[in-house]
């Protein structure tokens, strides 16, 4: 799409191109709420538009945050050169097929170029991405090609398991149906020695329990 058709189109969807105002959501969930033959109007419902519209300011907060600011004064130099792993970050998001919750757990590691990064900080990385609608696919790939750019790591893998609602409550209803998606980058593609370790020590029992 050229650039002044999609100008015009991001003007069509928002009006004057910024972001709805708190009562325009508001109102689209009242009547969305009516649409479907329930009144917004009953007891149990009246406070169900600021909820819902709260609730999406929260999930797709990822559009408003900056990863450069973020890691603003966390990347620390260092002469380390072995794997750095943060495993088992728990992370919600929402389906942009249809606004369904899907979470699960994301595994990254990466293998430092002479700087690594507040350890704090991968788990928050994964919340930017995280909120905003998404899919599992890009999702993953966001957050590995993220690392990779702003550490110049040797190499980065990130694996990422989840359980998504559209699946278990709609469609083909599998509620054990667990989707699984990896992004290797750098020497974690090019070496599979390498990518086998990541695969190895991101399987085995967090602190505390049996390997």
């Amino acid at each position: 799409m050229h650039t002044k058709k999609l100008v015009k189109h991001r003007q069509d969807m928002r009006g004057d191109g910024r972001p709805p105002k708190v009562s325009e959501i508001k109102d689209l969930v009242a009547r969305m709420l009516t649409m479907i033959g329930e009144n917004p109007g009953r007891n149990g419902l009246l406070k169900t538009p600021e909820r819902v519209e709260s609730m999406l300011r929260f999930m797709t907060q990822g559009y408003q945050q900056d990863v450069d600011e973020l890691l603003n004064g966390a990347l620390f130099p260092i002469d380390y050169d072995e794997m750095v792993i943060v495993k088992d970050i728990d992370f919600f998001s929402l389906c942009e097929h249809h606004l369904l919750p899907f979470f699960g757990r994301c595994h990254v590691g990466y293998l430092p170029n002479k700087r690594v990064v507040g350890l704090s900080k991968i788990p928050r990385i994964v919340d930017v991405y995280s909120r905003r609608l998404q899919v599992q696919e890009r999702l993953t790939v966001q957050i590995a090609e993220t690392l990779q750019s702003k550490l110049n790591a040797h190499g980065v893998g990130v694996v990422m398991e989840a359980r998504h609602l559209c699946m278990m409550m709609r469609g083909v209803e599998k509620q054990n149906t667990v989707a699984v998606t990896s992004e290797m980058l750098g020497v974690f593609r090019s070496q599979q020695q390498t990518r086998d370790e990541f695969l190895k020590l991101i399987r085995r029992g967090s602190v505390g329990d049996p390997y």
